[in-house]
C-alpha cells in the first residue's frame, strides 16, 4: 500500500484528554479521525508524541532502523519492580545479548517439544470450566498461567508455588494503574520513582517465588536430572558471542517477563476470542466442528486441521490486540511526513489503530475470520498487523502464542457452548493488556454431541 502524499501538518490531539479517555474505554476514547490519519501529534509542555499509522513509518521504526528508535525508558517505569532488567525493558547491547540466549528456546522445533504441555493445559482448562454464567477472563487467565508454568518449569498451575505466583500476580495486576501516567513525564534518571506499596509487595513476593524455582532448577541441571523444558533450555544456553549464561537474578528477570507477556497477552486474546464467538454462533459452530475432528488428545501435526479456528484467533488479535500501543524514542533528528521531529520525541505505534485503520483494512470493525483466506487481507496484514510487534523486537513467543491460543480455543469450544448475556457488553480498557473493564461474562453450557459443520461468513 502506498500512503498518500504527506499532509502539511499531522492531526493534533490533547495528550492529557486522550489518556483520561483511554483509561475509561479504549474503543470509544479514540477520535474517529485517528483511524484514518497516517500520523497524529500529541503535544504537552514537556515533549511531543507522534502516533504513527503510516505502514511505511511503522516499517522504518520497527524493521529498517530499530537502533535509531529504541524502546522508550518511560514505558517500563511501572513494571520495573517486577521485571527488573528483563528483555522487555532493555535496549542496545544488553538486549541483544539477552535475545541471543532466549531466542533458541522458542525456535520451531521447541514448539513441538512443548506441545504435550499445551495439550495437558488445554485438558485442565476444560476440566475447570464451570457451567452457567461464567466470567471467562478469569478462566482464560488460569489457563494461560497453567501453560506458562507447564512449559517453563514442568509444573501444573495446581502446584503450590505456581498457584502462589498466579495469586500474587492477580493482586499485582489490580495494584497497577490502568495507564501509568507518570511514565509520560520526562523525569531525569536520578529522580526517584514511586510505586504503590502493594505493587512493590507483590513484585517482591513473585520474584522471591521465581528465585526459588530458578535455584532449584540450577541444582537439577548440575545433577543432570533437569526436565528438558524452556527454563532448562534457556539456563543452559550460552550467548554465542560472549559465552555468558544467565545467572539467577538475570533468569528471574526473564521468567518474570515470560509470565507477564505470555500469560497476560494469551489470556486477553483467548477471552476476547470466546466473546466474539459467543456473538457469532455460526462461527462458533464451525470451530466446534473442527474441534470434534481434532479430538481430545491431538498430536502436533493435527493442528494444521484447525485452519478456521486459527483464523478466529488471528481476527481476535486484530480487533483486540493485547498490547494496544508500543512506544519508541527517536535518537536522531527526523523529518517524517512533513514534520521536523527533534530527538527524544515519543513515536507511538498502535496496533489498536493499525488493526482497525479504515484506509488499510476492508470493513475494519467487522469480525470476519474468513478474511484471512483472502489476498486483500494478507496484503493488509503484511502492512499493518503487529499483535506481536515486528522486526528484531518481535515477540520470541509469537509462534508459541498462536499454537497455544488456537488449541485452547478449539478444546473449550469443542466441549462447551458460549453465549452472550442480554445487555452485558464488555468495555475494553487498557490495563497491562486490553481487558474488559468489568470482566467478560458469558453463559456456558456443555455440548452434548458433536457440532455439525457450518459454512458462511460471520460479520457485524
Amino acid at each position: 500500500m502506498q500512503p498518500p502524499k504527506p499532509a502539511a501538518r499531522p492531526d493534533r490531539v490533547s495528550l492529557w484528554r486522550y489518556l483520561r479517555l483511554f483509561r475509561q474505554d479504549i474503543l470509544s476514547a479514540q477520535p474517529a479521525r485517528l483511524y484514518r490519519a497516517w500520523m497524529a501529534e500529541f503535544r504537552t509542555p514537556f515533549f511531543r508524541s507522534f502516533l504513527c499509522n503510516d505502514p511505511a513509518l511503522v516499517r522504518l521504526i520497527l524493521q529498517e532502523r530499530p537502533r535509531d528508535f529504541p524502546k522508550s525508558d518511560r514505558v517500563g517505569e511501572g513494571l520495573r519492580p517486577l521485571l527488573g532488567n528483563s528483555v522487555f525493558v532493555t535496549n542496545g547491547a544488553v538486549w541483544e545479548g539477552q535475545r541471543r540466549i532466549i531466542d533458541p528456546a522458542f525456535e520451531g522445533g521447541r514448539l513441538r517439544d512443548s506441545f504435550p504441555a499445551f495439550r495437558a493445559a488445554a485438558g485442565a482448562a476444560v476440566a475447570r470450566m464451570p457451567e452457567g454464567v461464567v466470567e471467562v477472563e478469569e478462566q482464560a487467565s488460569h489457563a494461560a498461567a497453567d501453560v506458562i508454568f507447564r512449559t517453563l518449569f514442568s509444573l501444573p498451575i495446581e502446584h503450590e508455588i505456581a498457584s502462589r505466583v498466579f495469586a500474587e500476580f492477580r493482586a499485582h495486576q489490580r495494584s497497577q494503574p490502568i495507564l501509568n501516567l507518570a511514565a509520560f513525564l520526562p523525569l531525569p534518571r536520578w529522580f526517584p520513582r514511586f510505586h504503590r506499596a502493594e505493587t512493590r509487595r507483590t513484585a517482591q513476593v513473585i520474584r522471591s517465588l521465581i528465585t526459588g524455582l530458578t535455584e532449584a532448577r540450577a541444582a537439577e541441571i548440575a545433577e543432570g536430572r533437569a526436565p528438558q523444558d524452556l527454563a532448562t533450555k534457556i539456563m543452559q544456553t550460552p550467548d554465542p558471542e560472549t559465552g555468558a549464561r544467565f545467572g539467577t537474578s538475570e533468569m528471574v528477570d526473564q521468567v518474570a517477563i515470560f509470565f507477564l507477556a505470555g500469560h497476560e497477552t494469551s489470556a486477553s486474546a483467548l477471552a476476547w476470542s470466546l466473546y466474539l464467538l459467543a456473538q457469532f454462533p455460526e462461527a462458533q459452530a464451525r470451530v466446534a466442528a473442527e474441534a470434534a475432528d481434532l479430538g481430545t488428545a491431538p498430536e502436533f501435526s493435527a493442528m494444521a486441521r484447525l485452519r478456521f479456528t486459527r483464523d478466529v484467533f488471528r481476527e481476535a488479535l486484530r480487533l483486540y490486540p493485547p498490547v494496544p500501543m508500543m512506544v519508541r524514542q527517536n535518537q536522531c533528528p527526523e523529518h517524517l511526513r512533513g514534520r521536523d521531529i527533534a530527538p527524544g520525541a515519543q513515536m507511538v505505534l498502535s496496533p489498536w489503530h493499525l488493526h482497525r485503520h479504515s484506509r488499510i483494512w476492508d470493513r475494519p470493525d467487522d469480525f470476519d475470520p474468513d478474511r484471512w483466506q483472502t489476498e486483500s487481507c494478507r496484503h493488509a496484514a503484511r502492512e499493518a498487523y503487529i499483535p506481536f510487534s515486528a522486526g528484531p523486537r518481535v515477540c520470541p513467543g509469537a509462534g508459541f502464542a498462536m499454537i497455544e491460543g488456537t488449541l485452547l480455543l478449539a478444546r473449550l469450544i469443542g466441549e462447551f457452548h458460549f453465549a452472550t448475556l442480554p445487555g452485558d457488553v464488555p468495555v475494553p480498557v487498557a490495563h497491562l493488556t486490553v481487558r474488559a473493564r468489568d470482566g467478560i461474562r458469558l453463559r456456558v453450557t456443555r455440548r452434548e454431541a458433536k457440532a455439525p459443520a457450518a459454512s458462511g461468513t460471520a460479520a457485524s
